[in-house]
């Protein structure tokens, strides 16, 4: 049997070292699935319950793996249920490549059963390549234009095949006038920047104080350079949320997270500033930068459209991050008047005092908190953590305290609920050597995160280490919203929008033969994650948390605190657990501790 369209595009897919594919059966990706039977399964089909997951798990897996993630969806309705894990992918500057079913051809434009214009709907989430394929001998070269450019500018592209067209016998490209012949395979380049801007970059430098450094995504790779900068500079080191695992949370010169989830020591970092450098960050809070007139600011970031964002940059060097830090050590001058770093070790020294302070609360009944603190000297040496957003990502972004080599992620630009779990399988298909740990609310795991739970019980036993661990923070409450509607809208907690029902999540992890644990005293935190860690299987840990609770920013505006206030006033019906936590929680930063 000749081998048809759609034997072709798994054979690239193969030939490009794909490995997976995430994603649901459906009529518009027929002729694929038959490919499937006939390649024994290669690259691997992984079911997701639902599209939107499949692209998670694909972000997830590019993510982790460093490679480009795959996710394919029937036409019509699947199609648009991608669409959220793939703005996802594109927003956070991770390659993932969709390959869409369509209609016919002979049905196109005829208002026909599941027509979606895809070549208008993905304009945007696949703007850099998004392409239909309507003849065979087009198949190689937009197959592989559509995954050498995912991967070489970090973004989302698209490939919409008919059903027809996936059927068809396959026939390559010939040495003809308007055919279009293709290849395999990319190399990357060394993106550096000139010796001039590097000499300017130095001068800012040496000339600042008060040196104060922000890395994020991009500067993975880069934590000698960041550390031997920083040294040689006296300087404090903060971390974009999707740079959290840049650098380890072990020096005491890093400030840990920053912006609205971040830390105090990270603040005070950039209020006191004279000079700041930015590598491989596009940080969208300016107001946690330092003042506009306050500090000189260098950027070194690879993708020159994101250069001078952000903040009035004085110099901004178009490089890869490593190579570019590489080259500017030697112009740098060692400071040493050193009280700068000092005050800085001294306010991260103070800070992870407030936080095992702060972890240890008494709340009703568990301190959210003190899921993550207990967690934190827990983690193993190679462990992946996700979280979901929400309440989650505070106590992800500051109790968890990463060592070098450990890995972490979230969704950093596109903040959408739901990616925590499918991150955390396609994290296992990436490294099914090593454990993964996901970080979830409650609401987030009933919008999705049950589903997900059926697909690491599903494909468990094909990982070489088993455990995958979800923790669920259970407060019956969507409990993000409820502080932003009290803090930044004056408004108090709308009941019918923001309760949610009450479930049983372990019961029904225990249901699908994982381990369920439920825990609703502080007494149980640790002994959960030591289980948990030592299980055979993947766990789910259910944590009924306060929702009371605050996630106090690292330096709450009188705006804010007015706010708050008011809407407590206003008849909030958690207003005197709310006030009674809140005070108690920031007394923390003033009490005295051992130094």
């Amino acid at each position: 049997m000749a081998d048809l369209v759609a034997d072709h595009v798994l054979a690239r897919l193969r030939e490009w070292g794909i490995e997976h594919v995430f994603s649901y059966s459906g009529d518009g990706i027929n002729g694929l699935l038959g490919a499937w039977g006939r390649a024994d399964n290669r690259p691997k089909f992984i079911q997701s319950r639902h599209e939107e997951l499949s692209a998670f798990e694909a972000t997830g897996y590019a993510k982790f793996s460093g490679r480009v993630g795959v996710c394919a969806a029937t036409s019509g309705p699947g199609a648009i249920h991608l669409l959220n894990g793939l703005y996802d992918a594109k927003l956070d500057h991770v390659p993932v490549v969709a390959i869409i079913g369509q209609t016919n051809r002979s049905a196109m434009g005829g208002a026909y059963q599941q027509e979606v214009d895809l070549m208008s709907l993905y304009k945007d989430v696949a703007g850099d390549y998004l392409q239909m394929v309507t003849v065979p001998e087009q198949l190689p070269n937009v197959l592989d234009r559509a995954i050498r450019t995912a991967i070489t500018r970090r973004t989302v592209t698209a490939v919409i095949i008919p059903s027809d067209v996936q059927e068809l016998e396959y026939s390559p490209p010939t040495h003809d006038f308007k055919m279009v012949p293709s290849s395999l395979g990319v190399s990357r380049g060394q993106v550096m920047p000139s010796a001039e801007g590097l000499a300017k970059a130095a001068e800012i430098l040496n000339a600042g104080e008060r040196v104060a450094i922000l890395a994020g995504q991009g500067a993975r790779g880069a934590a000698r350079e960041l550390t031997e900068v920083a040294d040689v500079l006296g300087a404090g080191v903060a971390k974009a949320l999707l740079g959290k695992d840049v650098l380890s949370d072990e020096p005491t010169f890093v400030t840990g997270a920053i912006g609205l989830l971040g830390t105090r020591p990270s603040y005070e970092l950039m209020r006191d500033c004279d000079t700041l450098l930015v590598v491989g960050s596009n940080l969208p809070y300016s107001q946690f930068l330092p003042d506009f007139d306050q500090a000189r600011a260098v950027q070194i970031d690879i993708d020159p459209t994101m250069l001078g964002m952000r903040y009035p940059f004085e110099c901004n060097l178009v490089g890869d991050a490593t190579e570019s830090l590489r080259m500017l050590l030697p112009l740098l001058e060692r400071k040493t008047d050193r009280s700068w770093r000092e005050k800085i070790e001294d306010n991260v020294e103070r800070w992870w005092q407030v936080l095992g302070q702060r972890a240890r609360v008494e709340a009703d009944p568990v301190n959210p908190e003190l899921v993550c603190h207990e967690l934190s000297p827990l983690l193993p040496d190679n462990v992946i953590v996700t979280s979901d957003s929400g309440s989650a990502a505070n106590w992800y972004a500051r109790h968890l305290r990463f060592r070098q080599g450990m890995r972490g992620s979230l969704s950093g630009t596109l903040a959408t609920m739901c990616p925590g779990a499918p991150y955390a399988t396609g994290a296992k298909f990436a490294h099914p050597d090593r454990p993964v740990i996901a970080l979830v609310g409650d609401g987030a795991m009933q919008m999705s995160g049950l589903n997900e739970l059926i697909t690491l019980s599903h494909y468990a036993k094909e990982w070489d280490d088993p455990r995958a661990i979800v923790a669920v923070f259970n407060n019956g409450d969507l409990n993000q919203v409820t502080w932003e509607l009290r803090a930044m809208g004056g408004t108090p907690q709308f009941i019918p929008s923001q309760r949610i029902p009450d479930l049983s999540y372990a019961g029904f992890a225990e249901s699908l033969g994982l381990l369920g644990i439920r825990i609703d005293s502080p007494e149980g935190v640790g002994d959960a994650w030591r289980r948990a860690l030592a299980a055979d299987r993947p766990a789910l840990l259910e944590f009924v948390t306060d929702p009371a609770i605050p996630p106090i920013p690292p330096h709450a505006t009188l705006d804010q605190m007015q706010s708050t206030a008011e809407a407590l006033a206003k008849g909030d019906p958690e207003a005197w657990s709310v006030m009674a936590q809140g005070i108690k929680s920031k007394a923390q930063e003033f009490l005295p501790g051992k130094r």
